[in-house]
Order: structure tokens, then C-alpha cells, then sequence
């Protein structure tokens, strides 16, 4: 085997000689445009076994041999480092011009340098900062032969010990090589006195030239600001400093910039392609939301309040912090899935015309060819396809006959059962343990009120009256079912019936609805009436009208009945999407992701908890700012309200969220479905007992909170340290004055003045963005992948007796339903989007777990993080007990769908299950 030998030479960059240069040295020179550093000749390499590096187990980095090295000051004490990185990539493969660059620089004596920085001794010459100790250079970078693969590959780098320098609780990087890498860990070998220090640093770091502070790095210990040892307290406040970006312009960011700073939702319209495509700002007194995280783009020309959107084929590499951008495994993920995917092809902008043309689905049979075959589509459509898209493309799309899409995988709520989704049971079911299973109420008055302003809106209250419902509540009265805690109800009236007149101006034909149910005797809700109502021909402030249909079974009865459910499908299908899943995760957690990074230290305890939970976050919602939620997007292609969804969602952020309402148990109690018990084991007991959602999601809960609780009360010991702590109380005065500035003087914001305020603070926030999310995003595909069962736009009203389309319903009701909601084109839009949605990349992170064992030093922390791991391995093997029960009919339905959403691990893939760390795709 061959190796390099260094024959007692010093560093290439100190290697001065007058040798012309060799050919090869020449052509460098000519190929790079400047003058190339000729190689020594004697006395500088022998060729002799060269050895590749190792390739890497599941747990382990790639290793490069050490090349042997004779140092006349090889007496001198040394420090061994070894350090894991990863090099430039594009998506799964290494960038190879990249590395071929950064070889060349290592032979230009362009290097990667470390410099550790005391954590006790500092320097009285350097504003009494860590004294600084000398240069280290990594080693063997151009012997290191990686792979194709973007993998992780171990380098050694060797201190020489300064024993003035102590304990190491920092160290310098300076990357002169012309590309980027990602640097893992560096881990320290025998400190003297201290034995093994290791440095997790997950991050990207650029050519120096691009930083105007060198990059700092610390271990992994874990310190309040009033504790940071006296060497590092500058390079801490300094590195929060260069986060928070004050210095850098307010032009658009590089993607080397380390930027986090608030921005408002100014980026969701396209106002220099005419006024169809302008959207307001959302941000701000008239349009309150949450802030996203600045991009600095430039202002379009009509409107200068408005950021410019990218060209559609940059989109995925919007602005974010390069640490927040999503690994190249998700990338490579969301890519391959995306080109089989029509939203990223098809845009609603571009096809207006077929949008409005396009034709429905004929037959549920149509339907069902989705999964066993795909869709013929529309000759205008195929050209414009076969005109805009790869060729290689083309063949992964199509089938062969090149007329048909590939088939979409059968959506679990079909799986079993074809029907049972028409079901009254199935449709009342998923309510409780279905895609959206966050908005039902116990009904506490009847008939059921409205909040709306009566001075503007008129008097809203529902028109159902005994007669509608009395006859089904199982000898009942109506008083005795509410006592009993009998009645429940769906209610999207009065969240919708403020924007419903001008989205009926639209293609979208809607109703505002509300939707009653009674509990039975075995557990199962079934639906009593629905009330289906639109605004008032007069004006708002005479009402509404509307009317009420109750279940049937027979003829053209049951069609309506079966139509009116579709209608009541619509609204919650939009308001799972815009509400219960973007605004209450995505949105309402970015704030926290940019005030975490802003204010709280990487060795503050609490930016320790939290970070895991904000992993892709922000990626994800600047991608989705471009392809989603913006303007002609998918969401407005493909749910009712059409242009005005995200004007709806400011709408109901003003009017309903509410911070610590987010926490499950006040959460359940605030929509009846709970009541207080300080006997049951999780404070709260539910009034239905055959809820999978609030079931599972309490076992979660409850595993979060005492995670959280155990870890808080290590760092803060009484209520003054919590109000003592400086970065603490910056982070918390600046999201809510700054993330939900809109929401800034609300009195329900917790005062950050106790522990129990943190703990409780801290739960919520991670139940947000990992359960929460979970249980609204991952069941999208599995439950709405079948079109028929969780349709989201309705394309015309209720037919009327003497109408053609009444008739249609008597004689061909599928075909009348079908034309009702979602035509094809948006069928596809809508599905290709949800699936990607709801698919698990092969790099996730679940509930519990780490990137690294090696997180922090505590060793009661890592012992009460493993008790949280198996509180949650509990969780699952209780879900799965639960699902066998047959006593429990809402855990499978009529669908025979087990109810996963929350069990915490998965597969990749489109599984159903599994609960991520944080709000990602």
C-alpha cells in the first residue's frame, strides 16, 4: 500500500524555491489566473502507499490516515484534536470542483486554522477576552481521497499545549480554503486535568474572507450568562452580537451572511405582474401577524412596501441563516419528490385558463384510477406540459402510453375500505381522530351563539332549532344532552362568515357552517344536523340566512345530505390548512427560532433545549413564501378561500391565538372537551374518552412537560434566577415585542418571572412544533390524499329543486358530487403537495432524540434526556395497545385506520406516524 512521507520539510506555505515552474504548475497558473507556488523537488514527497480513508459506519466519520511526521520540536508537549466535517455538496454529492479548489489552496498554503481559547486565563493586552493560543492547521486534507457521497470525513488537527491557556472552552476557525465545509465536532484529547473536551458545532463555515468576526466555536458545556467563565463572556456576547446582524445592511443577504432579524409578510404578492396578483402586507396594526426572518430583497417597482419573489427555479434557495437551510439529504428528498410532484410543474398562474375550464371527475371510479393507473389529462394541458418540462422528466411522470400520470399511493383511509369514508360515523369520527381533530367543542348553550359584533354582523345566531335534533338524542332533552355532556358541535361560522361574501366573489361557492353531534352510549359521535349559511343579500348587518339539513339515508335526500357534509369537508379542510396548520405552527414559531438565535447564547441552557425543535423551520417557510402561500400558489389553487387565505389567516390570528391557550390541557378545557381533575393522571379529564388525539396527545404532553420540568429546575434553582437572567429576559421582552409584535400587549403573555412560567413557556413551544405539528400535518396525505373525503373547495352552492344541477343530483348524484368540489387539475395540485407533505425525510429527527450524544456535559441532564426517551417508547407501545382495543371505535372507524398520528417514531416515507422534533416536511 502506498504512503506519503514528509521528509522533515516545513509547511508548504513557508516552501520557497526558484525552481522554474514544471508544466503542470504552468497550466495551474494559466487555469486559475494568477501565479502558482511551484513545488519543491528534493526532499519534499516520496510517493509511497497511499491510503484512502476508511469508509464510515452508521455512527462513525470517515478517518484519514496520519501522515508520518519527523519535528525537531517533536519533545514539545501536544494536543491531539480530531475534527468531523463535511465538504461542499450538491445535494448527495460532493461539490468536486470545490474540492479540487480547496486542494489546490492547501497547496497554496491556504489552510483551515484552529486557535483555542482559554476559558479561566485571559489576556490583559486583548480587553481581558480568553487568551488565545497558537495556530493549529488540519491535517491532510489533499491525502484525504472522500468519496462521491457527502458524508462526514475525520481530519486530525495538533495544538501545541500552552499551559497558560488552561482549560479550552472555545476555539478559533479561520477556512482559507475557496469553498465552504461543514464542521461537525472537534473533540480534544487529554487536557490536562480535564481529559476529553468536545466541541459540537453543526455549522457551515465559509472562506474567512466572507466573516467580519472570526468564526467562534465553544464546548459543549452549559452555562447561564451570569456563569460564562471570565475567558469566554466576550466571544459569547460578541458572537450573539454578530446573530443578530445590526451591522449588516439592510440590502438582501448573502448566503454566508449569519443574519437573524424580523421582517413583515411583505413577500406573499406580485404586485408588478398587475393588481390580480398584489396581496396585502400581513404585519402590523391592519393586518396583525407573526414576523418572519429577513430576506433584505429588493422592492418591487409598483408597490415599495412589497419584496420582490424570486425567479421560481431559485426559490428553494431563498435567504435563510445557512444553518437553517435543510440538510442535503432533505434537499436531495424534497427535489426527487418535487419532480414528480405537478404543483412544481403545474403552476395555477401560468394555467389559469385550464383552471377555470378544466372539467371534474365523472365517477368515484375516476377517482380510484389516481391510485391504480393515474388520469388522462386534457390535450391542452399535456402540451403545455411537454413544452416546459425535461424530457428525462417527462418519463417519470408519465406512464408509458405518455397520456396518464404515475399513479399516486393509496391513501390509508381507502386502504381497507372504499366506502366506509361516506359513512356518518367515519365523517363525525375524524373529528376526534382524523386530520383536523383540534376544532370540535362541547356545545354548552343551545342554539349555538355567536361572538361576532351583532352592531356589524347582525344577530348570528343558528337557526336549528328542537325539531331538527330532538328526535335523535336518544330520549334526551336538549338540556339534559348538554348537561350530560352530550352535544358537541363543529362550528366554522363566525370564523368565517366575515370573509365569506368576498370569497364568494371568487370560483370558490361556500358556506359558513355548523355542524352538531351527540355522543352515543358506545363512545362514537354521530351527527344530528348541519346548518350551511351565507352572508345576507341586504347586508351584513341583517345576518345571514341559511338552512338546515339533517341526516337521510334515502333518495335525493341523502345525496343533499351527503353534499352537505362535502360542504362542512371544505371549510375544515381550509381551516386545518391555513389556520390549525400554518398559522399555529409554521408562522407562530418562527419568531421563536429568530429570538432564540438573537438573544439566548449556544451555551445557555435554554437555547440548548429548544434548538432541536427548530430544525428546517425556516427553510421551510421561506420556500413556502414562493411556491405556496403566495400569490397564483398552490394553497390559494387549492383551498376555498382562494386570494384571501392568508388575509383570513391574519384575520383569525388577531382574533384567536392566544399564546398559553397552545398548551393541550388548557387547550382541551377551553373547547369543553376536558374539564380540571387533579385526581386523573394528567390534571384533566376528558369527556369523551375515546379521543385519540387529546388520549395520545396528553401521554405526550405530560412525557414533555416533565422532560422540561427536570431540565429547568437543574439550571434555575429559585424564581430570582429566572428573573436575573439577563439573556433570558432579553429573549422573552424581544419576541413579544418584536416576533409577536402585533401581540405585544396582550395581558395573557406569561411575565417570565418564575420557574413555573419558563417550564410551562418552554412545554409549549416544544409541543407546538413537534406533536402538534404532527398530528395536523403528517395525516394530510393519508387522510385528504382521497379527494371525495377531505375535498377543499366547492364549486357551486346546494342545488335547488327546478335547477338542472338538482336534477343531475337525481339521476348521476356521483358525478354531482364530484362537480360540486374539487375539479381535477386542483385535485392533483392539492394532492401532489399534501403527499410531499406528509412523507418523512431518511435524516429526521423524532421526539427525544439528538444529532449528537455529545449535547452537553450534565450528566443529569443526559440521564433524565434517556428517561424522556423511554417515557416516549411507552407512549408508542401504549398506542399501539390502544388501537387493538376493540372496545375503543374511534381509534380505527369504520375505515379500519388506526389512529398513528401520534406515535412518536416512523419510518421514512408516507407512514402516518411519527412525531419530528420540529415543524418540518
Amino acid at each position: 500500500m502506498l504512503d506519503f512521507k514528509l521528509l522533515k520539510t516545513p509547511p508548504l506555505n513557508l516552501i520557497r524555491t526558484t525552481k522554474p515552474p514544471s508544466p503542470f504548475e504552468a497550466r495551474l497558473s494559466s487555469t486559475f489566473g494568477r501565479p502558482v507556488l511551484p513545488f519543491p523537488t528534493a526532499g519534499f514527497l516520496s510517493m509511497a502507499n497511499v491510503a484512502r480513508s476508511r469508509p464510515l459506519t452508521v455512527s462513525a466519520a470517515k478517518s484519514s490516515r496520519s501522515i508520518s511526521t519527523m519535528d525537531a520540536r517533536s519533545d514539545e508537549k501536544k494536543i491531539k484534536g480530531t475534527v468531523v466535517l463535511m465538504k461542499k455538496n450538491l445535494l448527495e454529492l460532493n461539490d468536486l470542483k470545490a474540492s479540487f479548489m480547496d486542494r489546490v489552496g492547501e497547496l497554496l498554503g491556504k489552510v483551515v486554522s484552529f486557535q483555542l481559547i482559554s476559558s479561566v486565563n485571559t489576556d490583559p493586552e486583548n480587553e481581558h477576552q480568553g487568551k488565545v493560543g497558537k495556530a493549529a492547521y488540519l491535517e491532510n486534507w489533499i491525502t484525504t481521497i472522500t468519496p462521491l457521497t457527502a458524508e462526514d470525513c475525520e481530519f486530525d488537527v495538533h495544538f501545541d499545549w500552552d499551559e497558560s491557556i488552561g482549560v479550552p472552552g472555545a476555539f478559533i476557525i479561520r477556512n482559507e480554503h475557496p469553498s465552504e465545509f461543514y464542521l461537525k465536532s472537534l473533540t480534544l484529547e487529554n487536557i490536562p486535568g480535564e481529559g476529553k473536551i468536545h466541541f459540537a458545532c453543526n455549522s457551515w463555515v465559509y472562506p474567512a474572507d466572507k466573516y467580519k468576526k472570526d468564526r467562534v466555536f465553544f464546548a459543549n458545556k452549559t452555562y447561564l450568562s451570569s456563569d460564562t467563565p471570565v475567558g469566554l463572556k466576550k466571544f459569547r456576547e460578541e458572537e450573539l452580537v454578530n446573530l443578530r446582524g445590526d451591522d449588516v445592511k439592510k440590502e438582501e443577504l448573502e448566503t454566508w451572511d449569519r443574519v437573524y432579524d424580523y421582517a413583515y409578510y411583505n413577500d406573499l404578492g406580485i404586485p408588478d405582474k398587475g393588481e390580480k396578483y398584489a396581496r396585502p402586507v400581513l404585519g402590523g396594526s391592519k393586518f396583525p401577524y407573526p414576523r418572519r426572518g429577513r430576506t433584505g430583497r429588493a422592492a418591487t417597482i409598483k408597490d415599495p412596501k412589497s419584496e420582490s419573489p424570486l425567479p421560481l427555479i431559485e426559490s428553494l434557495f431563498i435567504y435563510v441563516p445557512r444553518d437553517e437551510r435543510f440538510s442535503h439529504l432533505k434537499m436531495s428528498d424534497l427535489i426527487a419528490y418535487a419532480l414528480k410532484s405537478i404543483s412544481q410543474i403545474l403552476k395555477p398562474d401560468e394555467l389559469d385558463a385550464l383552471l377555470h375550464t378544466q372539467k371534474g371527475f365523472d365517477s368515484l371510479e375516476d377517482v380510484l384510477k389516481l391510485y391504480e393507473g393515474g388520469v388522462e389529462l386534457p390535450d391542452a394541458l399535456l402540451k403545455f406540459v411537454r413544452s416546459t418540462t425535461p424530457a428525462e422528466t417527462i418519463k417519470e411522470l408519465f406512464r408509458t402510453d405518455g397520456e396518464r400520470f404515475l399513479k399516486f399511493p393509496m391513501p390509508q383511509v381507502i386502504k381497507e375500505d372504499k366506502s366506509a369514508w361516506r359513512t356518518d360515523e367515519e365523517f363525525a369520527r375524524e373529528m376526534l381522530a382524523g386530520l383536523n381533530p383540534v376544532s370540535i367543542h362541547r356545545l354548552q348553550e343551545f342554539p349555538p351563539a355567536s361572538k361576532l359584533d351583532p352592531t356589524v354582523y347582525g344577530d348570528q345566531t343558528s337557526k336549528i332549532t328542537n325539531e331538527h335534533i330532538l328526535h335523535n338524542l336518544d330520549g334526551l332533552s336538549i338540556d339534559e344532552a348538554i348537561n350530560n355532556n352530550k352535544l358537541f358541535i363543529l362550528d366554522h361560522h363566525d370564523s368565517l362568515m366575515p370573509y365569506l361574501r368576498r370569497i364568494n366573489e371568487t370560483s370558490t361557492k361556500g358556506y359558513a357552517s355548523r355542524t352538531l353531534l351527540f355522543l352515543t352510549n358506545d363512545g362514537t359521535l354521530k351527527p344530528l344536523a348541519i346548518e350551511l349559511s351565507l352572508p345576507h343579500p341586504d347586508g351584513d348587518k341583517f345576518g345571514f340566512t341559511s338552512k338546515v339539513y339533517t341526516p337521510s339515508s334515502q333518495g335525493v335526500e341523502s345525496h343533499i345530505w351527503q353534499l352537505a357534509k362535502a360542504y362542512v369537508a371544505v371549510n375544515d379542510s381550509g381551516y386545518h390548512q391555513l389556520i390549525s396548520h400554518w398559522l399555529r405552527t409554521h408562522s407562530v414559531i418562527e419568531p421563536f427560532i429568530i429570538a432564540t438565535n438573537r438573544q439566548l447564547s449556544v451555551l445557555h441552557p435554554i437555547h440548548k433545549l429548544l434548538h432541536p425543535h427548530f430544525r428546517d423551520t425556516m427553510n421551510v417557510n421561506a420556500v413556502a413564501r414562493q411556491i405556496l402561500i403566495n400569490a397564483g400558489g398552490v394553497l390559494e389553487a387549492t383551498v376555498f378561500p382562494a386570494k384571501y387565505s392568508m388575509e383570513w389567516s391574519s384575520f383569525m390570528y388577531k382574533n384567536s391565538w392566544v399564546f398559553p391557550e397552545q398548551a393541550l390541557p388548557t387547550d382541551l378545557i377551553k373547547r369543553g372537551m376536558a374539564v380540571e381533575d387533579s385526581s386523573s393522571s394528567h390534571g384533566v379529564r376528558l369527556l369523551i374518552e375515546d379521543y385519540p388525539y387529546a388520549a395520545d396527545g396528553l401521554e405526550i404532553w405530560s412525557a414533555i412537560k416533565t422532560w422540561v420540568e427536570e431540565y429547568c429546575s437543574f439550571y434555575y434553582k429559585t424564581d430570582e434566577m429566572v428573573q436575573k437572567d439577563s439573556e433570558l429576559q432579553s429573549w422573552w421582552k424581544e419576541l413579544r415585542e418584536e416576533g409577536h409584535g402585533d401581540k405585544k400587549d396582550e395581558p395573557w403573555w406569561p411575565k417570565m418571572q418564575t420557574l413555573d412560567e419558563l417550564i410551562e413557556s418552554c412545554t409549549i413551544i416544544i409541543w407546538t412544533a413537534s406533536a402538534y405539528h404532527a398530528a395536523i400535518n403528517f395525516g394530510q396525505y393519508p387522510y385528504g390524499g382521497y379527494p371525495a373525503n377531505r375535498p377543499s373547495i366547492s364549486r357551486r352552492f346546494m342545488p335547488e329543486k327546478g335547477t338542472p344541477e338538482y336534477e343531475q343530483l337525481e339521476k348521476n348524484p356521483e358525478k354531482a358530487f364530484l362537480e360540486t368540489v374539487t375539479p381535477q387539475l386542483q385535485t392533483l395540485l392539492g394532492m401532489a403537495s399534501i403527499e410531499i407533505l406528509s412523507r418523512h425525510s431518511a435524516d429526521e429527527l423524532y421526539l427525544g432524540q439528538r444529532d449528537s450524544q455529545e449535547w452537553t456535559t450534565d450528566a443529569r441532564i443526559l440521564q433524565a434526556s434517556e428517561n424522556f426517551r423511554n417515557k416516549l417508547k411507552a407512549v408508542g407501545e401504549r398506542v399501539t395497545q390502544m388501537n387493538e382495543d376493540g372496545k375503543l371505535k374511534n381509534r380505527t372507524g369504520p375505515a379500519k385506520m388506526p389512529y398513528t398520528l401520534l406515535y412518536p417514531t416512523s419510518e421514512p416515507g408516507l407512514t402516518g406516524k411519527g412525531i419530528p422534533n420540529s415543524v418540518s416536511i
